[in-house]
């Protein structure tokens, strides 16, 4: 098995590097056995999946979690039980399936917590099936880098075309959520692209570094402050990580910080967004929507039960429950992945989720320690760690489509943090 790269990279062209990995890919889907490679393309497709809507995502998803599980039963493979952030992942789910059964709406509650499992379950199926081979791995990272740049010039095309609504943009979901793809489901691949832009020279550094650049302007101009911040920190800490050349970080950090600020000044309303807004947004309490939101999540739990209200029934019993309780906003949940799990499987489940999140992000910490040769292994902690900082966490910890954009990207960094030990060789 291959799954390496040239030593002589760096001074390959784009295509000759393309056909490199379309080589490797094809011979990776050419050892499996029939049934398996074709679960392995449909795998390899759901960048491209994920651009048309939830439902196919989702299907996605849960199909590929499913057979895993069934494959794994199959062949008594269980030594992917062992890791403890596998069971931190089931210890969890088994308080919010209690959670559920406690609440006011067991039936209703136990469904959503049920169903939940399939997001930590795509993440092991990843992990422990479908990036198996290495070569594979690296064409998964291949997709997903198309993806991105296939979603920024659909949205180069919106704005274009129709332009920005509310200083934000909806293509191609007609939903305001095109940010979410391009900071979390194109997160590996962005990580990657700063560090090799700071570390290597040659063609790839300059593609690495540019697109980099674009996918930032796109990012900004989504209108997704959250989803922006993980995009700014993470590249910056990613680019840290990796054999960085300080003149050519800071030259990158300069270049992206022009850029936007160019940005800002061509576009008044979406520097206000950034700027203005965000900052009463962060620090009035009285005038934020946010602020009153994540208010009304930790009024919710810090007087509620050990076992919380229940997954999913926040949307259900906000409005009821902060109804005399000032500056405190009721919503479908409180727009901080922590503040719900103390609302919503209290206290005992929040222990239970810090430690399963922590878990995932140590898991792949500590590997980036033993294969620093390795640019995917290296950057690969910085995607949990980004998408699971209390600050950045602004989604719906147990809805739909927050969890397929987040767990793809997981995926990736765990998947990374699983392969077996590198060749000398293999530097990316």
């Amino acid at each position: 098995m291959s799954g390496t790269i040239p030593t002589d990279f760096e001074s390959m062209r784009l295509r000759d590097l393309f056909r490199h990995f379309w080589d490797d890919m094809r011979a990776g889907l050419k050892a499996l056995p029939g049934w398996e490679r074709g679960f392995h393309i449909f795998w390899l497709l759901g960048p491209f999946i994920l651009l048309i809507e939830r439902s196919p995502a989702d299907l996605w998803l849960t199909v590929l979690a499913l057979a895993f599980v069934v494959q794994a039963i199959l062949r008594r493979d269980g030594a992917w039980l062992r890791l403890f952030w596998v069971r931190a992942g089931f210890a969890f789910w088994a308080v919010c399936l209690l959670s559920a059964l406690l609440s006011a709406y067991p039936l209703y509650s136990l469904g959503e917590a049920f169903i939940w499992i399939r997001f930590p379950l795509f993440a092991m199926a990843t992990a422990f099936w479908l990036a198996k081979d290495r070569r594979l791995f690296y064409a998964m990272l291949i997709s997903t880098a198309i993806g991105l740049v296939v979603m920024c010039g659909i949205l180069t095309a919106e704005i274009l075309i129709e332009g920005q609504k509310g200083g934000r943009l909806s293509w191609p979901y007609g939903d305001l959520v095109p940010g979410n793809y391009v900071a979390k489901v194109g997160l590996p691949a962005f990580t990657i692209m700063v560090a090799l832009a700071v570390s290597v020279n040659g063609r790839i550094a300059a593609a690495s570094g540019l697109v980099a650049l674009i996918t930032m302007v796109i990012s900004v101009m989504t209108g997704e402050r959250i989803n922006f911040l993980i995009r700014a920190c993470g590249g910056m800490l990613a680019g840290l990580l990796w054999r960085p050349k300080w003149r050519r970080y800071l030259g990158l950090v300069i270049v992206e910080v022009l850029a936007v600020v160019i940005v800002f000044s061509a576009l008044p309303d979406v520097a206000s967004r950034y700027t203005d807004n965000f900052i009463r947004g962060a620090t009035q309490l009285e005038q934020s929507a946010h602020l009153k939101t994540l208010n009304g999540g930790w009024q919710i739990g810090k007087d509620i039960e050990p076992f919380g209200i229940g997954v999913g029934v926040y949307r259900l019993q906000a409005a009821e429950m902060l109804s005399d309780i000032p500056n405190a906003r009721p919503d479908n949940h409180p727009h901080n992945y922590y503040l719900q799990m103390l609302a919503e499987t209290g206290i005992i489940g929040l222990v239970f989720g810090v430690i399963f999140l922590s878990a995932i992000v140590w898991f792949c910490f500590r590997a980036s320690l033993r294969y620093k040769e390795n640019v995917v292994v290296v950057t690969a902690w910085v995607i949990p760690f980004g998408l699971f900082w209390p600050i950045t966490t602004a989604g719906n910890f147990f809805g739909q489509w927050n969890n397929i954009f987040m767990w793809s990207a997981v995926a990736l960094a765990l998947a990374a943090a699983t392969m077996q030990k590198h060749k000398g060789r293999d530097k990316t």
